[in-house]
């Protein structure tokens, strides 16, 4: 909720440059009371930490999103962090935990990407990216790597924002690619599997059966044999028959 909050308070002023006074000063102090907030949790984890020093060096992102205030929106991916937490909670399968993480991610980049390079461009004498439209396209053509080049930032910051989207674009394609790859493998992997459940189990019905073939000749074999081969019972002497009397 501080990360939505902050981006709210990050994005008015960008997108409302005219707004009243007023609302500019509540965006900035909201802006510092999520900080405060971030670093006062930051700082209560790293006393309950039994290892504090390893507690900073695994926890690397949370510094510097304390000590850099411009590092300050990436923290917008708790929100992605607890989708995470609802889809493993919902047993969720890995390529899908993966699928939400990445969405999550290049929304939360496509748009302070957007802001960031606005509030940079638009004052810029040969700038071109003037509006909250053209920024959103210039980020969404940067980060896909197509980059048309219809928009480009002019100013040294920009170019910095331009390169840091660039690989993050890269990054996330290759995370794409590879849970797509990886979805059809394991479903390949699946159907190879019920396929050599299937032929096994027709092999091993072929063993019943011709096990039973066995065993029924071998229990019919002694019948075929005497009514084939065995002698029928010898004929009794029957006495002949005698003259009547008269």
């Amino acid at each position: 909720m501080l990360a939505v909050a902050f981006g709210v308070a990050y994005a008015v002023p960008i997108v409302a440059p005219g707004a009243a006074p007023w609302v500019h000063r509540l965006c900035t102090h909201v802006e510092w009371a999520v900080r405060a907030a971030f670093a006062l949790d930051y700082l209560v984890r790293l006393a309950l930490a039994p290892a504090r020093w390893a507690f900073v060096r695994s926890h690397p992102l949370d510094l510097l999103a304390v000590l850099l205030p411009m590092v300050q929106p990436l923290r917008l991916l708790r929100v992605v962090s607890t989708l995470l937490l609802v889809g493993r909670r919902a047993r969720m399968a890995p390529q899908i935990t993966l699928t939400t993480y990445v969405a999550g991610a290049v929304v939360g980049l496509m748009m302070f990407g957007s802001l960031a390079v606005l509030h940079v461009e638009r004052d810029a004498p040969d700038g071109n990216i003037k509006t909250l439209g053209d920024a959103v396209w210039w980020s969404f053509t940067t980060m896909t790597t197509v980059g048309y080049g219809d928009h480009a930032p002019t100013t040294g910051l920009g170019r910095v924002l331009a390169v840091g989207l660039m690989l993050s674009g890269i990054a996330l394609l290759g995370v794409v690619t590879a849970n797509i790859a990886a979805w059809f493998i394991s479903r390949f992997d699946r159907d190879d599997a019920v396929e050599r459940r299937q032929t096994e189990l027709l092999e091993a019905l072929t063993r019943e059966v011709r096990e039973l073939r066995a065993e029924v000749a071998k229990l019919s074999a002694p019948a075929g044999a005497v009514s084939a081969g065995a002698p029928g019972p010898e004929p009794r002497d029957v006495p002949a028959p005698t003259a009547p009397t008269a």
